[in-house]
């Protein structure tokens, strides 16, 4: 034992209180092995929350693991263990990249993925380090150490949801939620204020059983279930005037990446399908993602069947997913076909790197020439509006991965938007989880936004989604087929449409501002990082007897 220990150890009884809460709270809670295969374990509790299981509680388990692995940790360790519980969690809920791209793109993003996830760690690590020190009482620690996780965890989150390359915004722990009592919560605080308050509710808990000690546990686990119940709050009232009858078309068509197929075929899928809404008054049809694969606006024989099978509807506009190409740019298109021509479109935001686009194509290629050559061509950021006006009817649109795309979503209500149209098309992931993940997406937008959801695709799931999050109608995956319902439309903003990202730029404030406090105030004299030491130390030595 060096001088600077057996000193604190000799000092007055004083002197020895004043280092009981680094002896109590900067110890780790379980031996380093243990914490390894906690944060492996965690990954796959993490997943189990989203669909296709849809075990929601289980992604708050797994907040849980990483958290309890992080306490006590340097910020080495704290990374490594962030990293592994990163690569468990996306290596698991990401693996239907393989399916068609093979294991070198899923191995590399969840390889990303997992790096930003130990940087995450490390600034909670950091916090738990020097929390007793910077708030030394039971109540700053309790009611300032979870917030600060919180807004970390979620700071993470949303840096991961824009950079680099427009970023990943899939795999939040909000979107696990769908199916909770908690979904209701985005329409109050959006995705990523139901991210907060769930890690905050794990965090307080955490942090709540290490003031109080396991002697009082029977206490804590009422207190837990008290405090989580009263977060189950009722969604947004969305209040809706009318409706609008709206068709959706499922084509089941082989529309994936790879899929071999003349030119047509697709459109052609979808206008089978369609001809079963004959007879039927319908203000509106929606068509997927891609479903004519050949452009309306350049190829007159789709252009003639769009009309063909507009008038055999009673004239009832369309909207359709197409490729285009103008001015040599190529854009991934909504059409809104209406008396014979396109009266307005849509070109995609949200173009999805790797797969619609190539960032730093030189550089890729030289590492994966064979992958990089698969994407062929490079789709231009759309700049359009994203509202259609169809005989008043103000329509949203979005194109597959746009409906995971905060700012998007907003600023589609913001335009007026009375229902929102998900085109997608997901026959490159084949009956694998990411089907559902998109749905659960779909589903909490339209919680978030107060408005109906009509979220169609090439192969399924297909829904109609009401503002309330339950389901109106529906077309069973692999079925060509329609779903019609009268839609309610929207007549005001959800609280999380009007405040925007100011809700997430404030809680990630919050994370960032008790960093910042942690690190300028949390120092340690020589001999309290000995002593600190010695405590983790025996901490460790309690842990393995």
């Amino acid at each position: 034992m060096s001088v600077a220990v057996k000193d604190a150890v000799s000092a007055p009884a004083r002197q020895t209180h004043k280092a009981e809460p680094p002896a109590r709270f900067t110890a780790p809670l379980m031996p380093l092995w243990l914490a390894y295969l906690t944060a492996a374990a965690s990954g796959i509790a993490l997943d189990a929350g989203f669909p296709d299981k849809g075990w929601w509680p289980f992604t708050l388990i797994g907040v849980a693991m990483v958290l309890v692995g992080l306490v006590g940790r340097g910020w080495g360790n704290a990374f490594l263990l962030g990293v592994v519980a990163g690569a468990s969690f996306w290596g698991v809920h990401i693996f239907w990249l393989t399916l068609y791209l093979g294991p070198v793109p899923w191995i590399g993003l969840t390889g990303f993925e997992a790096v930003y996830f130990g940087l995450g760690s490390i600034l909670i690590a950091l916090v738990y380090r020097r929390a007793d020190r910077v708030w030394p009482s039971r109540w700053g620690r309790l009611g300032l150490v979870p917030v600060i996780v919180a807004g970390l965890w979620i700071l993470r989150e949303g840096i991961n949801a824009i950079a680099p390359y427009g970023g990943f915004s899939w795999g939040r722990v909000a979107m696990s939620q769908s199916e909770s009592p908690y979904a209701g919560l985005v329409a109050w605080v959006g995705m990523s204020g139901l991210s907060f308050v769930l890690v905050w509710l794990v965090a307080f808990l955490i942090q709540l059983g290490r003031e109080a000690g396991l002697r009082t546990s029977s206490r804590l686990l009422g207190a837990g279930i008290a405090i989580a119940a009263t977060l189950a709050v009722p969604a947004w009232p969305a209040p809706t005037s009318g409706t609008s009858r709206i068709a959706g078309v499922q084509g089941n068509s082989n529309a994936g990446l790879f899929a071999v197929h003349a030119p047509g075929d697709i459109l052609s899928d979808h206008v089978s399908a369609s001809l079963a809404l004959a007879g039927q008054k319908l203000d509106l049809v929606v068509w997927p993602e891609n479903a004519s694969d050949i452009d309306p606006a350049r190829y007159p024989i789709a252009a003639q069947t769009l009309d063909a099978v507009s008038q055999r509807l009673g004239g009832v506009p369309l909207v359709v997913g197409t490729i285009q190409q103008r001015d040599g740019k190529v854009y991934n298109t909504s059409l809104l076909w209406q008396n014979g021509q396109v009266t307005d479109y849509y070109d995609k935001r949200h173009p999805v790197p790797f797969a619609e686009w190539m960032p730093n194509r030189d550089f890729f290629h030289a590492l994966a020439p064979d992958l990089v050559d698969l994407v062929t061509r490079d789709y231009e950021f759309g700049t359009t509006d994203l509202t259609y006006d169809i005989n008043g009817l103000i329509a949203g649109v979005s194109i597959c991965f746009d409906i995971t795309d905060d700012a998007v979503m907003r600023q589609m209500a913001g335009q007026g938007a009375q229902v929102i149209l998900a085109q997608t098309n997901n026959a490159d992931f084949g009956r694998t989880d990411e089907n559902l993940q998109q749905l659960a997406i779909a589903r909490l937008r339209a919680i978030e936004s107060g408005r109906s959801v009509v979220n169609i695709s090439t192969v399924g799931t297909s829904e109609i989604i009401a503002p309330d999050g339950s389901t109106i109608a529906g077309i069973p995956a692999y079925q060509a087929g329609t779903m019609v319902a009268d839609v309610p439309l929207a007549t005001v903003q959800t609280p999380a449409t009007i405040l925007g990202f100011q809700i997430e730029w404030l809680l990630s404030g919050f994370g960032i501002i008790g960093l910042l406090t942690a690190l300028v105030f949390g120092w340690r004299t020589r001999a309290e990082r000995e002593l600190d030491r010695a405590a983790r130390a025996a901490g460790h030595e309690k842990t393995r007897r």
